[in-house]
Order: C-alpha cells, then structure tokens, then sequence
C-alpha cells in the first residue's frame, strides 16, 4: 500500500477533478502490476495495474505452453492481490467503471486504503466486488490516504472547493511595511516551496490590493514544472488596473475576476475584450460575497484554491469560516509599525478562545533560517 501511495502522490496536482490514485497488482510477494491516475479522461490506476499484470501473465503464459491471451476477460489472475489507495469507481464517466475490469481479470483480493466520498461511489464499488465472490478489505493507512486527497473529497461532498491560506510573513505577522514594500520578505527557496504549492492547486487566488501593490504574475515559475493554475482576482469595485500583467500574458486566458455590480460596466467590459473571463456575483457590505465566489469557483470543477492574499481577503476568508488548511512561511525579520500589512486583517474573534486553532501542524525548516508551517483547520 505505500508503494500504492507513492505512486499515487505523482498524480497530485494533475488530475483534477479526479483524486489522485495508486495501484499495486501482487501474485505472492511479487509485484506484477502497478499503476497510478495519471490526467482526468486518462486510465485509472487500477486498470492500468490490471494491464500490466496481465501482460506479464501472458509472457509467462506463452513460456510454459499456456494459451490466455491476456484479455480482461480471461481471469487470468485468480491468485493476485489489488492493492488500491481509493476505493475502485463503479460508475461510467470518461472511462469505464474500475468495478468491472477487477471483475473481469479474475482478482482474488482487493485492498483499499480509502472509501470513495464521491455519493455516487461511497461504498457501493466494495458491495460490487463482494457481490462478485471477491475479497475485499478496506482502511489499510487510511489516514494517508485521505490526507492525500483532501481537496477532492471535499469538493466531491459538497461542491466547494479546499481553501488554503498562504501567506510569506515577519515574525510579527507583517507581509509588507507601511508603505507597501514587500519584496522580498522570504528567499528565493521559499519562494520555490511556494511555486511548488501553485503547482498543487487549481486556482491561486488574490484580492484586488495585492494586483495593485505587487502587480503580481501568479504563474508557476522559479524551475518548478507543473500545470499553470487558473488565476482568480477577487475585484468588487473594479480597482484592478486594465495593464495589470495577468490581463497581458500568456496565460491571460486562465485568469477570472469575480466582481459585483459595484465596479463599473465599462471597466468589467474591456476586461472581457482584453480576453478575461469577468463573472459578476453578489456582494456583502461592499466586498464579493465569498462563500457564492467558492460555489462559481466549484462549478468550474476547480477542487482546491491557493488563497495568497492580501491580508484583507486573508481575514475575510477566515472571518467567513472558509479556510481548510493554512500554508505560512516565516522570515527571521521584524518589521515592526502599526500601519504595516498584517498577514491576516477582518474582523478577527473577541475572545482568544475563539481564535481559529490549527491542528496535525507540519513545521519545516526552508534554507537557512526560514520556516514553513502547514496546518489544518481545526472544526
């Protein structure tokens, strides 16, 4: 099963909307088949595992006078083990259910390290290979598992997509001093463990003061390789300069801005010609109504949004109670100043015992002096 984990790790950040998924095909101590989802639309790891193990079983076939062909359909695995991080689909979508393939090759024993949250799934493909005489045992590094594909199982459930709160600060919670410098508070190696999560995620997402004070591009860039993110601004009164970079790139044409009808038709009107997908939503005390803007962002089958701010939208996020995961890097500065940037501004809580708590916290060391946090939400 961690082979099975590892292999599906290589998938993350690319399947989406699927879930990330790893398969290992075992005969004895042997492993004879493996495979891992590697795009939405493309095999999915257990049938590509099955494929593999088949072919080896035709090889050995021919070897020793056997005649099986290696079709699904020979049950030419009546021994082997299906080691599978998800639970398998059992549904048609853009390929054929994983249920029927398994079935098919003759698999003795499946493992699953997690059930499927999708409802249309959801324990009903375990019914399926019990029903068909097969063994089946599930919750093996479950835990793993689950973590592993956080952001699909919560879209699946509930249509929303998995926020995550980045942000690059001082040791006194400053993202930019008084007058708006903030280049550069972290190193070029925090940098890259940055890039490194846009590459992760579908979406980054940043609000209209960060467009202004950073004129940010928002691409995956600095030697990391990965699908570029749809880029998300996040606008209610039409601030954002009409020369902003991310309206003249080339990725101009995977940028969003959410606005209400408090910025002006003229202004919402030249992005649209300049290319520049511009959804209007509701607004709530003159800001984008955020919980509705998450709801446009998971009809678009964006599963994850890497939320890097400013500190106003950063606050609004949490003020909101829509931050899933946090993702902060710390520089050994303080910067110091009332009027500086915090990482997090809104409202805040009243009561310290009300404060949002993280939980399952990772610390890292980054270069020399810098540290990384992540951390869930606690709910």
């Amino acid at each position: 099963m961690r082979r099975a984990l590892a292999l599906a790790r290589r998938g993350v950040g690319k399947t989406s909307p699927n879930p990330a998924v790893g398969a290992v095909l075992v005969r004895g101590v042997k492993i004879i088949g493996e495979g891992w989802h590697q795009r939405a639309g493309g095999l999915h790891a257990e049938v590509e595992a099955i494929r593999k193990g088949l072919k080896r079983e035709k090889g050995r076939g021919k070897s020793e006078g056997n005649t099986t062909s290696g079709a699904p359909g020979d049950r030419a695995l009546p021994s082997a083990t299906l080691f599978v991080t998800l639970e398998p689909c059992c549904t048609w979508g853009r390929t054929p259910p994983c249920t029927g393939a398994i079935i098919a090759a003759g698999v003795k024993r499946v493992v699953v390290a997690a059930r499927d949250p999708n409802p249309k799934h959801n324990g009903r493909g375990l019914k399926i290979l019990r029903r068909a005489g097969i063994q089946v045992e599930t919750g093996l590094l479950v835990d793993e598992a689950t973590r592993m594909n956080e952001a699909f199982n919560k879209w699946i459930s509930t249509r929303l997509p998995f926020v995550i709160a980045k942000a690059a600060m001082s040791l006194d919670g400053k993202i930019a001093t008084r007058t708006g410098d903030s280049k550069w508070i972290t190193s070029p190696v925090a940098r890259r463990v940055a890039h490194q999560l846009r590459a992760g995620v579908d979406a980054v997402m940043v609000g209209a003061n960060t467009i202004i004070r950073d004129n940010p591009q928002l691409t995956v860039r600095h030697g990391v390789h990965g699908r570029q993110p749809l880029r998300v601004v996040v606008d209610a009164r039409g601030r954002t300069p009409k020369n902003a970079k991310l309206f003249h790139d080339k990725q101009r044409g995977r940028t969003l801005v959410l606005t209400t009808t408090l910025s002006s038709t003229s202004w919402r009107r030249c992005l649209v010609v300049l290319g520049i997908d511009v959804v209007v939503l509701a607004q709530k005390g003159g800001r984008v109504e955020l919980r509705g803007a998450l709801k446009a962002l998971g009809k678009r089958n964006v599963t994850s949004v890497l939320v890097e701010g400013g500190g106003e939208l950063h606050g609004a996020m949490f003020d909101a109670q829509l931050v899933d995961r946090v993702a902060l890097f710390y520089a050994p500065i303080v910067i110091g100043g009332s009027e500086a940037v915090s990482a997090v501004a809104g409202k805040g809580v009243v009561k310290v015992r009300r404060a949002v708590r993280l939980m399952d916290c990772r610390w890292r060391h980054i270069g020399e002096n810098e540290m990384f946090l992540e951390g869930a939400v606690a709910r």
